[in-house]
């Protein structure tokens, strides 16, 4: 390679690193759980509850954003690195250093249910039962911390009710909407469950990364989002997905 080659390759280098570089972090990024009816994926379609909310809070911002559907996992490791932006689920210990707790939305009950004819009624009662738990999740304290019931990892409730189903697991622990929700699209009806144990009560938030490198207002994120759910926004976008 002549010497006048290699100087025009060097500088076109470093154009491209300039580029790149001088390009500003002016694109919120945005994550929404991967679980049914809250964030959901199909041929490639994006949609889903807290979607939809997102959506709606950043287009009356006028914030431009990149969103997708991440698992719980994955989405709490971004967090911590400000590599996610914006989310809405459940408060966890792990992140208490790494969020901000926006605003919060109506509270959820988690329960554990089972096959019909399988009604509990404590958690002592599930001690040497196997659960069907989604990966990543952290649904109650008194199960999380009891080794003597079985946690099977699940990737979605899809899963864990096929499991459940075929017998795999004596039941499975979550929000009872998204549980319901899976339950629909494999057909299942509400008389193929036993009575549901409430094991936890969790209130989902509105959350900014500490380490988020976008020049967002959480201010201005709280004013619109304390305005929407107080004119029913939420509970409009429920409507469009039972």
């Amino acid at each position: 390679m002549s010497n006048v080659t290699s100087l025009a390759f060097m500088l076109l280098l470093c154009a491209n690193h300039y580029s790149v570089s001088a390009q500003p972090v002016n694109i919120l990024q945005v994550r929404t759980i991967a679980v049914s009816p809250y964030g959901i994926e199909t041929n490639e379609k994006l949609s889903g509850i807290y979607y939809d909310l997102a959506n709606r809070l950043l287009a009356k911002a006028g914030i431009e954003s990149e969103h997708h559907i991440f698992p719980y996992g994955r989405i709490m490791h971004e967090l911590k690195l400000g590599k996610t932006d914006l989310t809405i689920m459940f408060k966890y210990k792990e992140l208490a250093d790494y969020v901000d707790y926006i605003y919060p939305l109506p509270t959820l009950k988690n329960v554990v249910i089972g096959r019909k004819g399988a009604d509990y009624h404590s958690v002592k009662q599930l001690e040497k039962l196997s659960i069907a738990y989604l990966r990543g999740a952290q649904f109650s304290d008194d199960i999380d911390n009891n080794p003597k019931i079985v946690k099977q990892t699940v990737s979605d409730f899809h899963q864990g009710l096929l499991m459940l189903q075929k017998g795999r697991v004596d039941a499975i622990i979550g929000p009872m909407v998204p549980i319901i929700s899976a339950a629909k699209q494999l057909g299942l009806s509400k008389a193929f469950f036993g009575k549901p144990l409430v094991v936890s009560e969790r209130t989902p938030w509105l959350q900014l990364s500490k380490k988020s490198h976008h020049k967002v207002s959480a201010k201005q994120l709280k004013t619109l989002f304390s305005q929407m759910m107080a004119q029913g926004e939420l509970k409009t976008i429920q409507q469009k997905y039972q």
